[in-house]
């Protein structure tokens, strides 16, 4: 199978698509002749012109409110949000119309929009540009959000964001983009809701999402020299969250490290280890664990912004330290 990066996926993803459907447009900040701040939308442009492919003034707010109005009028529009720091600023827009108006209308009209942001830390952009802020958007009822942590799934779950008929926000890590995997040529898309164990194991469910995902993998090959055989859930959905697959998992290892790249405070470990608690504590032989980002603004220093997030040695002394080892 070929082998494609993160943001070839992603943009053969909206290419498919608009082409597909031509109630699919996209609209943002650079995102038509330069091609996205990541270069996601590259070429996009040449192909459909200034009607499908719009550059927007700096304005969150317009964009995302633009955006619902369109849905609303029977377009597929996907914005994008050049920075999920920048999010606060349409949060109005998105937490109180995008998130509502289908349950205030009771439900006679649709919302078929898609939110495209990226978050995260990893290339020392400082406070303003490395967040995390994925806890806030799954505290929104009527949206769904997605983040996935490997090119085929990524242009799976981006495909089906496009063709949901509700609000996504979807999360694309930036440090993710020139990550290499395989991705089928044929029409597939990732079902949003879903999560995938990408690895089995007997000892640890471990739940990651993004770019975390990564390092768990790497950490799961240095703990089997070890003998401990770690099982990866690679979450991609956060809300709505997949239990039937989380819990399966925690009733056969009977231990759960989760690790997420946000902050540790009222994180999305926070809520998910509640869930486990609340659904399948007998079967918990030691308390749920979480690795987790610090409670800080992210440092500008590289080596600081290390310390801030989890890497492959704490997942390791995580995983040992609920198994005693």
């Amino acid at each position: 199978m070929r082998e494609i990066t993160y943001r070839q996926a992603l943009n053969e993803a909206l290419k498919e698509e608009m082409e597909r459907d031509s109630s699919v447009f996209l609209l943002g900040e650079d995102i038509a002749i330069y091609g996205g701040a990541y270069g996601v939308t590259v070429d996009l442009w040449k192909k459909y012109g200034d009607a499908r492919v719009l550059d927007t003034p700096i304005s969150e707010n317009a964009i995302v409110g633009v955006g619902l109005g369109a849905a609303l009028t029977g377009m597929r529009p996907v914005a994008e949000i050049m920075y999920i720091d920048f999010i606060g600023l349409c949060m109005e827009q998105l937490n109180n119309q995008v998130a509502k108006i289908r349950y205030m209308f009771g439900g006679k009209c649709k919302v078929p929009f898609t939110l495209r942001t990226e978050g995260g830390a990893g290339r020392t952009l400082g406070a303003h540009h490395s967040q995390s802020l994925e806890s806030w958007l799954m505290h929104i009822p009527g949206i769904k959000v997605v983040m996935p942590s490997t090119p085929s799934d990524a242009k799976g779950l981006l495909k089906s964001s496009i063709r949901e008929d509700n609000p996504v926000v979807f999360i694309e890590h930036k440090m993710l983009y020139n990550i290499k995997g395989e991705v089928p040529e044929g029409e597939y898309t990732v079902p949003i809701g879903v999560a995938d164990i990408k690895r089995t194991g007997k000892d640890v469910t471990v739940l990651t999402y993004s770019r975390m995902y990564h390092f768990c993998m790497e950490a799961a090959g240095i703990l089997e020299k070890e003998g401990i055989d770690i099982e990866v859930v690679d979450l991609r959905t956060l809300l709505p969250l997949d239990m039937e697959t989380i819990l399966k998992s925690v009733r056969k290892t009977n231990r759960v490290i989760i690790v997420e790249e946000d902050c540790k405070t009222g994180g999305t470990g926070a809520e998910i280890g509640m869930k486990i608690t609340e659904e399948a504590f007998d079967w918990l032989d030691a308390p749920v664990v979480r690795v987790a980002g610090a409670d800080v603004p992210m440092p500008k220093s590289p080596v600081l912004e290390k310390l801030a997030i989890p890497d492959t040695k704490r997942i390791c002394d995580a995983a040992r330290k609920i198994l005693n080892k």
